[in-house]
């Protein structure tokens, strides 16, 4: 054995056998056994308040990620500063769009269940995200504007409609296939801006055709409506014959009326948010009409007939809607063809 390894032996004998160090004597020190790259360690007083001290940083560091941040007012104020911006983001994003749908679907959800189904609800939050994401927040008024109408004029006169056995499904309030197929135009021209086919030359003309759209499907569903609560004579279309109200493809003066109306409304608010010129709004008037007279015809020759069984209501609303929409724009272009 070396005298340098028989030194060690004898200067540090075994820990368990070594007595207690104290920690009060003057120079206190710890004697443990031999190990092969350690010599000695001496710990003085002041460096076991430093371990002490080390060891309460670290509990206090765990626990201060253990408890949550305190809420404070201007933290409060930060976060909903920070909100309306985003919201008020110019043009608008996929977040802004999906934050203010949030806000508005749960603040308005009395009136939302009211007109439509919790899987209704689903597909509007969709249409409304999408609305907000292409047209900002003017289009997404005017939706809003087209369901506020469309559900009231749903409502008159339920009970009598119930009792006649013309009422909507579930009491008036739609579901995602009456979602879709009233706006399955409408997000089309939404995506052709979102993506921004054709640039800006065809910017305002995506604009018309979705405008259109809601306006040609806000007159039908007002004259369906209307024509079965005050109609006093309905005809069908085809052949002017007499028929129950509710009967597909059937027309009233009383409902007729009352989707004209419905359709300027809509697209004056159009124009009044900036979507359409005043003879962009005329135009969605005119083709809401004509697509209109002929959703008629094909309620009252094909829908539901045999060999049209998969022409269901919810599909004849499709055609409707992009009809008023195709309407619209191809009347703008010869208009900028005729009148540059």
């Amino acid at each position: 054995m070396s005298n340098s390894a028989l030194h060690s032996i004898t200067t540090f004998p075994s820990f368990f056998s070594s007595p207690a160090p104290s920690l009060f004597s003057p120079n206190p020190t710890l004697h443990f056994p031999l190990h092969s790259q350690f010599h000695h360690l001496h710990l003085h007083p002041h460096s076991y308040c430093h371990v002490i001290t080390l060891s309460n940083k670290r509990r206090n560091t765990a626990m201060s990620q253990l408890t949550p941040p305190r809420v404070t007012a201007s933290s409060v104020q930060d976060a909903l500063g920070g909100a309306v911006s985003l919201i008020q983001s110019s043009p608008a994003t996929w977040r802004s769009a999906l934050l203010s749908n949030v806000l508005i679907f749960v603040l308005g959800f009395p009136i939302l269940v009211a007109g439509l189904s919790l899987s209704g609800i689903a597909a509007a939050f969709l249409l409304g995200t999408l609305t907000w994401r292409a047209f900002g927040p003017s289009g997404f008024l005017l939706v809003a504007t087209y369901f506020v109408i469309g559900t009231a004029a749903t409502k008159v006169k339920m009970a009598q409609k119930v009792a006649q056995g013309v009422a909507e499904k579930r009491r008036g309030r739609r579901g995602p296939g009456s979602v879709i197929g009233s706006s399955a135009a409408g997000c089309v021209f939404a995506f052709l801006t979102v993506f921004q086919v054709g640039g800006e030359a065809f910017y305002q003309l995506w604009k018309l055709g979705f405008v259109a759209s809601f306006c040609t499907k806000l007159s039908d569903t007002v004259s369906s409506e209307i024509g079965k609560a005050y109609g006093k004579t309905t005809y069908l279309v085809t052949t002017f014959k007499i028929v129950p109200r509710g009967t597909e493809g059937a027309v009233s003066i009383e409902g007729t009326l009352a989707g004209i109306f419905a359709s300027v409304l809509l697209a004056f608010v159009g124009f009044l948010m900036g979507e359409v010129s005043s003879r962009a709004a005329i135009i969605c008037v005119i083709a809401s009409q004509i697509a209109n007279i002929g959703e008629s015809i094909i309620g009252a020759v094909y829908q539901e007939k045999e060999g049209f069984q998969w022409l269901n209501n919810d599909a004849v609303n499709i055609i409707n809607i992009s009809m008023g929409s195709i309407i619209a724009v191809l009347m703008q272009q010869a208009l900028q063809s005729l009148h540059p």
